[in-house]
């Protein structure tokens, strides 16, 4: 009657082993945790299954006792209802057990063997059930409306520790990605997303906007009084280059003292047109340099000679191989200046990433609207998910299901569940033992 013992009529094991397609049920191999594991729950439900055995054998042992006693101790009649009725209950709650994982007594009874035959169903019926309850978006996003993420997420964040290992995971994976990617593949992507974006439009139009935007609002004076104020240092520091300058075109007949004066006096011209220029708004030099950025903004828009002349700048600036030299050299130094910093702990890039985590922790906390935004994200999110995803996971939880061989995904579940089942035989035992002594008492009260 009892699980340890063999059912009559059951089907000997294959000699082969389990299916190849068994899933759960194949072999843990020895010396594994999960062999480990398995061994021990297999341990506890032989435990359980002779406790509730043991029952059974004591009920049956105090009803022998009690019916043969009966006759001259007339109060065993209420020991024996309770034994029987016991034992009743622990038979009918053994025969519920087995019948859950095979045929009991290896008799095929109707509605016996449920999970070997009905496996496919029940893992139908499990998706379904995981689909209705877990992973429909409306209860995805109501199951995640009431977590409040931000503030879970915040008050994590905020935590230096938390913060350090987030930072070196986000470290590990950009590490990887630079690791992992082609320095040439990334050079001719940038390359083609320069000619793409850059090389191939029209650059006329757009530095036209600017540069009239520029002259419209006279930033361009800056710049003039740069230039004049540099260059009007830098004549007041080297009188001495007018000098030679008037040397090497002056006559050899000219007298020295000659070429000092006129060397002297066209440094001080300079001097003064220069500061002349830079205290002058009005100067005719910035009105020429205000005329020739006029005409250049008209011409970069109407004219198609100085279209042609910018766009024949920018492709020869673009063509040019130092530039593309550069721009290899200024990718693999700027990989490898990454690199270091995301290897280094202690690195400037990974104490500003810990410090930028825990500044999102406390808004994530103190922020109200951060934190709405945050979950209504998180909310959408999982409702996404939900409906993208369920279905092909709940079909990846039948399809698994109808993959297990029969008898060792039932061995398997009885591992799993069969030691809390055994207490339904003992509490049946003891349910019966109770529910035949209420009877016999109640019947004896009214019938003698």
């Amino acid at each position: 009657m009892d699980q340890n013992l063999p059912d009559v009529g059951r089907p000997a094991a294959d000699p082969a082993g389990p299916s190849a397609t068994a899933g759960p049920a194949e072999a843990a191999l020895p010396g594994t945790p999960a062999a480990a594991g398995e061994a021990e729950r297999e341990a506890a439900l032989k435990r359980m299954k002779l406790v509730a055995t043991g029952l059974l054998v004591v009920m049956a042992v105090v009803f022998v006792v009690a019916f043969a006693l009966q006759e001259r101790y007339p109060w065993l009649a209420y020991v024996r209802a309770a034994a029987e009725g016991g034992m009743v209950g622990a038979l009918a709650d053994w025969f519920a057990v087995t019948a859950l994982f095979r045929h009991p007594m290896g008799l095929k009874i109707p509605h016996t063997a449920i999970i070997p035959r009905k496996k496919d169903t029940i893992g139908e019926s499990l998706g379904a059930f995981v689909q209705e309850n877990f992973l429909a978006g409306d209860v995805a996003r109501e199951k995640l409306e009431g977590l409040r993420v931000a503030d879970r997420a915040g008050a994590w964040l905020r935590q230096r520790p938390n913060a350090e290992r987030v930072a070196l995971e986000v470290s590990a994976t950009a590490e990887g990605i630079l690791d992992a990617l082609d320095d040439v593949l990334v050079r001719d992507v940038l390359a083609g997303l320069v000619q793409r974006h850059m090389v191939e439009p029209d650059w006329s139009p757009t530095l036209s906007t600017v540069l009239g935007k520029v002259v419209t609002e006279r930033h361009h004076d800056r710049v003039v009084d740069l230039v004049v104020t540099r260059t009007g240092d830098w004549v007041a520091r080297h009188p001495e280059f007018f000098l030679h300058s008037v040397r090497r075109r002056s006559p050899q007949w000219v007298p020295e003292v000659v070429d000092h004066l006129l060397a002297e006096r066209i440094h001080a011209e300079a001097l003064k047109y220069l500061a002349s220029v830079r205290d002058e708004p009005r100067h005719e030099l910035r009105s020429s340099v205000d005329q020739w950025l006029v005409e250049l903004v008209w011409g970069m828009r109407e004219d198609p000679v100085t279209r042609e002349r910018v766009e024949q700048t920018k492709r020869e600036l673009f063509d040019d191989p130092r530039m593309r030299d550069w721009a290899g050299q200024a990718w693999a130094t700027t990989k490898d200046a990454l690199l270091t910093q995301l290897r280094d702990p202690a690195s400037d890039l990974h104490l500003a990433m810990v410090a930028a985590l825990q500044d999102l922790g406390g808004r994530l906390q103190e922020d109200p609207a951060l934190a709405h935004r945050v979950d209504g994200w998180a909310s959408d999110a999982a409702q996404h998910l939900a409906q993208a995803y369920g279905p092909e996971l709940v079909g990846v939880i039948g399809e698994t299901i109808q993959r297990w061989d029969g008898r060792q995904a039932s061995r398997t579940i009885e591992l799993y569940m069969g030691k809390d089942l055994q207490y339904i035989r003992i509490n049946g035992s003891i349910v019966g033992a109770l529910a035949g002594l209420a009877i016999y008492t109640v019947a004896h009260a009214i019938f003698g």
